[in-house]
């Protein structure tokens, strides 16, 4: 690739060490500077929100439905981007941008007073609109395409040890997320909602500078090779598969695998969107409610650890099979939830499939079809995990609604689990 290294004081060829190791690093930091794109960033700013703008949850939940699935039509045309033009150029104006919509986001109210003013009109569809419109940026530009260039970068630079480097990944990422709702929500008690958005948006300015500086798209640019070790024989390289995505989508593996980390996204997100909501029910105050994710990432960064390192050597089937039956433990959780034990099975089914999810999201697609046109063939499966997203909340919102419970969701989700599960008899071993 020409001018790899344009506007960058930092050469990898040059540094003591293989320049992954940064890449590991930043790449991870990437990941991390999603989160106010993320369900979980966006969660706890929901009550405040739709308040200021006078909405009602079933409309604040439709806009992050309607907004979040205009974004996944173009989260697989940013895959493609990313195979033209590499993780660097493509994260850094993820990043920017994402912190104008944050800027944005923070005088939402004003932006609602001003179009009113001018059509003459109180209707709640005006900030609807606008909400609708920042949701499709943030949930573009940060879970999109910020995550997926990020993670993607970091297995352009490793192969053998590709899952080793990812446990590390999933570690920091892992404690990061889980955290965040928390930090968040101090950072909302101590600012307000409003500045709390703007403080975030200029640590992503920030952010973007690094970017440039550090953010590389592979190491053949400069010519070394995944890993840092020698170059492979001819023997080996022959042995390499690179699929299309065209090629990919007619296999059974893309699409029970796509599917099953799609099911994570929805259920996680309708989860987190909701969870004040959802254990305000069980008598839980916001704080402790908010305090579950800290047993779930704990969970999830025992099993990422683990299964990292043994994705290198253990066939991927038994991942899938594994985030399934995770699936339905949480799914049971929640039918379950007015009792002890239904608390304990969500956050042991939750833990286990954020792990999970960690590991297959990040390896297993390069390790089924190749790094060539990794980034639209994850850039597909990204929009499949934004579409689940985006369905979430409104779901689990009109779930509610009618049924003054969140339980009730499980019976759709245990039966589309248990034909996962039957579909997946037939793929194949890799």
């Amino acid at each position: 690739m020409k001018n790899a290294n344009k506007f960058s004081f930092v050469n990898p060829k040059r540094t003591p060490f293989y320049y992954g190791y940064v890449v590991l690093g930043i790449g991870s930091v990437g990941i991390l500077a999603s989160i106010p794109g993320q369900t979980v960033g966006v969660s706890v700013f929901t009550d405040p929100v739709k308040d200021a703008l006078g909405l009602t949850r079933n409309q604040f939940s439709n806009a992050y439905m309607i907004g979040t699935l205009i974004s996944a039509f173009f989260v697989s045309k940013a895959g493609v981007l990313f195979d033209k033009y590499g993780a660097r150029f493509v994260a850094f104006f993820a990043a920017f941008l994402l912190g104008v919509s944050l800027l944005m986001f923070s005088i939402s109210v004003k932006i609602s007073t001003f179009f009113k003013s001018i059509f003459y009109t109180d209707s709640w569809l005006v900030p609807f609109l606008i909400i609708t419109f920042l949701f499709f940026c943030i949930r573009f530009c940060g879970q999109g395409v910020l995550t997926m260039s990020s993670r993607n970068m970091i297995m352009m630079w490793f192969d053998k040890n590709r899952g080793k480097m990812n446990s590390i990944s999933s570690i920091t990422v892992s404690l990061g997320f889980s955290c965040s709702p928390i930090l968040i929500n101090k950072l909302i008690d101590t600012n307000g909602w409003q500045m709390s958005w703007q403080i975030l948006a200029i640590c992503l300015f920030i952010f973007s500078f690094f970017i440039i500086q550090f953010y590389r798209n592979k190491p053949e640019d400069f010519d070394l090779v995944p890993d840092g070790f020698q170059k492979k024989s001819n023997k080996e390289k022959e042995k390499e598969q690179n699929f299309t995505l065209a090629e990919a989508k007619k296999t059974r593996t893309f699409w029970m695998f796509g599917l099953t980390l799609a099911f994570n996204s929805f259920f996680i997100t309708g989860f987190t969107f909701h969870i004040v909501s959802i254990f305000a029910g069980q008598e839980y105050t916001k704080t402790a409610a908010i305090a579950v994710f800290l047993p779930i990432s704990v969970i999830a960064i025992f099993v990422s650890t683990l299964c990292n390192i043994l994705s290198d050597y253990i066939n991927h089937k038994i991942y899938l099979y594994m985030m399934l039956v995770s699936g339905v433990l949480a799914s049971l959780g929640l039918l379950l939830l007015s009792n002890s034990i239904g608390v304990y099975l969500l956050i042991i089914g939750l833990g286990l499939f954020g792990g999970l999810f960690a590991v297959v999201n990040a390896v297993s697609w390069p390790r089924f079809y190749g790094r060539k046109y990794l980034g639209s063939i994850t850039g597909k499966v990204m929009s499949f995990l934004v579409i689940a997203s985006a369905i979430a909340p409104s779901l689990f919102s009109y779930c509610f609604s009618f049924f003054n419970s969140y339980s009730f969701i499980s019976y759709l989700t245990i039966p589309f689990l248990l034909f996962l599960i039957v579909a997946s008899f037939k793929v194949k071993a890799t």
